[in-house]
């Protein structure tokens, strides 16, 4: 009886070891538990010992393999392989789950949504698959594809910020509906298309508003521009102090010499230099016939009387 209790104890602390420890941590639900055969086959770990410093004690930490060597290191040392060991199950993953009971492993995952769905509005709720967008460890986070849309979106959990893609490589998803084409849904070919009061907008509809927002910024601008040489002008005249005829002068002389100036800006912008033009000889006019009149005046004045 007591051997019983004994053996169940042990079968129970086996099967939580250091694998399903790690799979129970928020965040790692995106792995699936690696076959001890598949760990402890050699083959299978190929080139990753030089990806990994402290590799012997990492994968002693994953098979739950007692190692006296690794208790006696600091615990700097200890927290490092623990590191290493969570990055060395990572490359491992990225292997199995190419293999067949690794593929099975995660349809089953994927049958359950355990891996999220897609945001897209148009997919519908369509389960995603995790994948990486480089082999190499330490590049990038994980990502999720969704075969609907065929793309690839950030993970919506942030604890899923912190996985390494090369965890899971940019082959799975792929080889994934190779091998079961039918879980593969069809493109989808619905987009959202943006309308104004019910009417679709024209494909370069972007460009055209560009394009009249530049022209009106280079319009104010320039009429910016004419009004300030226009004040400058009646400044410079206001200055010249009274002139023969009075005040009247003085503003007829500013205002013509504004309008010159403002045709003089206004010729190089093609369809307005007539206006201006027109404007300032209206204005040179006017001061002419101010001026005759005060000559008259002057004329009349100066006649001695009979």
């Amino acid at each position: 009886m007591q051997q019983d209790e004994l053996s169940s104890s042990f079968d129970t602390d086996e099967d939580f070891g250091w694998v399903s420890y790690f799979l129970t941590l928020k965040g790692n639900e995106l792995f699936c538990q690696v076959d001890d055969e598949y760990i402890q086959d050699k083959f299978n770990l190929t080139g990753l010992v030089n990806q990994v410093p402290y590799y012997e004690y990492a994968l002693d930490l994953i098979c739950d393999v007692e190692n006296e060597e690794r208790h006696e290191l600091s615990d700097e040392h200890q927290e490092m392989v623990e590191n290493d060991a969570e990055v060395l199950y990572g490359l491992i993953h990225a292997r199995y789950i190419l293999t067949n009971r690794g593929l099975h492993a995660m349809l089953e995952k994927y049958r359950h949504h355990e891996f999220g769905t897609c945001p897209r509005y148009h997919c519908n709720s369509q389960a995603v698959l995790p994948a990486g967008i480089t082999d190499q460890k330490g590049k990038a986070p994980v990502k999720l594809y969704c075969p609907r849309c065929e793309e690839l979106y950030r993970p919506r959990s942030a604890r899923h910020e912190n996985i390494d893609g090369a965890c899971f490589g940019t082959t799975f998803p792929h080889l994934f509906f190779l091998v079961f084409p039918e879980l593969k849904p069809q493109r989808s070919k619905d987009h959202y298309v943006p309308r104004v009061f019910g009417f679709k907008l024209h494909e370069t509809w972007h460009d055209r508003s560009l394009r009249a927002a530049k022209e009106a910024q280079v319009q104010y601008q320039q009429q910016q521009k004419i009004m300030k040489k226009q004040r400058a002008a009646m400044q410079q005249v206001g200055q010249g102090g009274p002139t023969p005829g009075g005040p009247n002068n003085n503003n007829d002389a500013a205002q013509a010499a504004a309008a010159a100036a403002a045709a003089q800006e206004q010729k190089q912008t093609p369809g307005q230099g007539a206006a201006a033009a027109a404007q300032a000889q209206n204005a040179l006019d006017k001061q002419q016939l101010n001026e005759d009149d005060d000559n008259n005046n002057n004329n009349v004045k100066s006649k001695p009387e009979l």
